[in-house]
């Protein structure tokens, strides 16, 4: 599989295994770390495994799999191939060590929505969860990953505020500081499965199917340029940075999930996107 690399700023290496037996073949890249992806290819027709439950695998042979912010311990993979033959291998997910931000003084209904607000927010999350129940078979993400916008990483992934004492949810996206208008590229193919102009969290809002239960979430924008139900391709403008819901400036906040579990966009990169001249968070 081509277009995944490592990302050399938190040491990690990316692997290509291949496994030989005799009649079992797998190639995976990727790194079994906490919100890693890893990206698999075996002969078609075989059945994969992550534990007892069982993976997606397109019709040329693809799957992937990934890991949550807090995911520790094994995993074991397996690999069933329609002549009989199987393999197991095991994945220890490593740790990594997320930034903590402790804010005191804040008044109580910024760090708790009031009552109607939180009904806000719970009809918006179920039409998330339900955008996200797609599982379509195909490989969408196969030809890999490219930035979707330029600009200043201002914020990243598993990073956490603690608000008057009070731990929050973690931060499970990637934040691309830059201009309001700035544009929003596809950073893989696959198919629109959510638009909404003004979420009370993330504002302008796009859910990106990647295939194989991967999505790619689109938050804070000012401008949508794409309808659900969309196929788009990898560089197609879908579009424009803002600071919509509840950011303090324009930024595109990226974020990325296999099925339930989190994951870490930036693990698919070794440089990091080209710096807006006027990008400010």
């Amino acid at each position: 599989m081509q277009n995944f690399r490592q990302l050399r700023r938190f040491g990690i290496a990316l692997t290509t295994l291949l496994i030989h037996a005799p009649v079992v073949a797998l190639e995976l890249q990727g790194e079994a770390i906490q919100g890693g992806l890893l990206f698999g290819t075996v002969n078609p027709e075989s059945r994969v495994y992550l534990d007892d439950t069982e993976i997606m695998v397109s019709a040329d042979g693809r799957f992937v799999f990934g890991f949550g912010r807090d995911e520790t311990g094994q995993r074991i993979l397996r690999i069933e191939e329609p002549s009989g033959g199987s393999e197991s291998l095991n994945l220890t997910i490593a740790s990594r060590e997320y930034e903590i931000e402790r804010v005191d003084g804040l008044p109580p209904q910024t760090v708790t929505p009031d009552p109607a607000a939180a009904e806000r927010i719970r009809q918006e999350q179920e039409m998330v969860n339900s955008a996200r129940r797609r599982r379509g078979v195909e490989a969408d993400y196969s030809e890999g990953f490219a930035w979707p916008a330029q600009g200043r990483i201002s914020g990243v992934y598993g990073s956490q505020r603690v608000l008057n004492g009070e731990p929050r949810r973690p931060h499970y996206g990637l934040d691309i500081a830059a201009p309001t208008g700035s544009p929003v590229y596809a950073p893989a193919d696959g198919v629109i499965t959510m638009t909404h102009p003004d979420m009370y969290f993330s504002g302008g809002t796009i859910i990106l199917d990647h295939g194989q239960g991967l999505s790619s979430t689109f938050l804070h924008l000012s401008k949508i340029l794409v309808e659900a139900g969309t196929t788009v391709r990898k560089g197609d403008l879908i579009a424009e940075i803002g600071a919509t819901g509840r950011a303090s400036g324009p930024h595109l906040d990226w974020r990325m999930n296999w099925l339930d579990q989190r994951v870490d966009p930036q693990l698919l990169f070794e440089e990091l996107p080209a710096a807006a001249e006027t990008a400010t968070q």
